[in-house]
């Protein structure tokens, strides 16, 4: 059963134009000009219901734009919106009491009140009785390992702690939808697997719908099965992970500082990017050859320091986006 439909979605701004300097800033109060900017244009996808898809593309593609119109900040120009049979636009108020948002970069807990007074306001935000309130404290307290914070002032938290705090604020009132922003930004490597782990954890056992959007390959890698991507305004590519990861995340980047200069020129599987000497940037392709084959080579006692990161999120995009034009 579809939670989120989407059909004919679009949405354009009219953005004012300004010259440099204090002439133009004049001309642009009396004489202004705009210009349309197409955030998105003509969208459409699903989601079923318990799912967790990442939605996800480059800065300025229409991600931000189209939650905005998913949960009723922004007015679509066209086409029609629905989330959990509920028209975002015009019944925001309903909507609110039904889903949950987390934005990584952006703080909703009051920063002088403890997590548990925060819980407990937000409980009041959305008339909950005050006994199925503290039930559920204690529930996402267990859950998200808060016993230890619970009663700290937010602003003496680290980031990963207040990461949990603001998940678990927005299932106070059991949402059916939530939506991550960047949930995991910021967070060191070992914090940021404690959170998808949660995520995980919380859409298991609340069965909770989850949106995501997020530049970590990582966070869409282990969370989400399935990934819809958009750049321009337009849906590029709606697959399962399983078809994205076979085709377009299956490359490595390693950076290498070693003692010794190592030629691999002639490596199936290998492309160099960047050969200064002793400095090595590479790229593995992991079908035709593992990155532990690529360290053989590289001599680990050849290695005075390495770094293994997945291909960045914008070249994945990049990618895709040349293949589907190209079609």
């Amino acid at each position: 059963m579809a939670i989120i439909e989407v059909k004919n979605l679009s949405k354009t701004f009219r953005v004012k134009l300004k010259e440099k300097g204090l002439k133009g800033s004049l001309k642009a109060i009396f004489k202004p000009k705009y210009k349309v900017v197409k955030a998105v244009k003509n969208i459409n996808f699903e989601v079923e219901k318990g799912e967790m898809i990442a939605f996800i593309g480059p800065n300025g593609a229409g991600k931000s734009t189209t939650i905005k119109m998913l949960t009723g900040i922004l007015y679509p120009d066209k086409g029609d919106v629905k989330v959990l049979d509920i028209d975002p636009k015009k019944e925001r108020k309903k909507l609110a009491y039904n889903i949950g948002t987390v934005f990584g970069q952006k703080e909703q807990l009051w920063t002088h009140l403890t997590p548990y007074d925060n819980f407990k306001f937000f409980g009041a935000i959305y008339d909950i009785p005050e006994s199925r309130v503290e039930k559920k404290i204690e529930e996402l307290k267990e859950l998200f390992e808060l016993e230890e914070f619970i009663n700290t002032p937010v602003r003496n938290l680290s980031l990963g702690q207040r990461i949990r705090c603001e998940i678990v604020a927005s299932l106070i009132h059991e949402p059916k939808v939530l939506f991550l922003d960047e949930p995991t930004i910021g967070l060191d490597p070992v914090v940021k697997e404690n959170i998808r782990s949660l995520i995980k954890r919380m859409n298991k056992e609340y069965k909770t719908t989850i949106f995501l959007t997020s530049h970590d390959v990582g966070d869409i890698e282990k969370l989400c099965k399935r990934v819809i991507i958009i750049n321009n305004g337009q849906v590029v590519l709606d697959d399962s992970m399983e078809n994205l990861k076979y085709h377009y995340l299956n490359k490595k980047i390693v950076e290498a500082k070693m003692k010794e200069k190592v030629n691999l020129d002639d490596e199936e599987g290998i492309t160099i990017l960047k050969d200064k000497g002793y400095n090595l940037k590479i790229e593995v392709d992991t079908q035709k050859r593992s990155v532990a084959d690529a360290l053989k080579l590289l001599n680990p006692d050849n290695i005075v320091d390495i770094n293994i990161s997945n291909m960045p999120l914008e070249e994945i995009i990049s990618n895709i986006y040349k293949d589907e034009a190209g079609k």
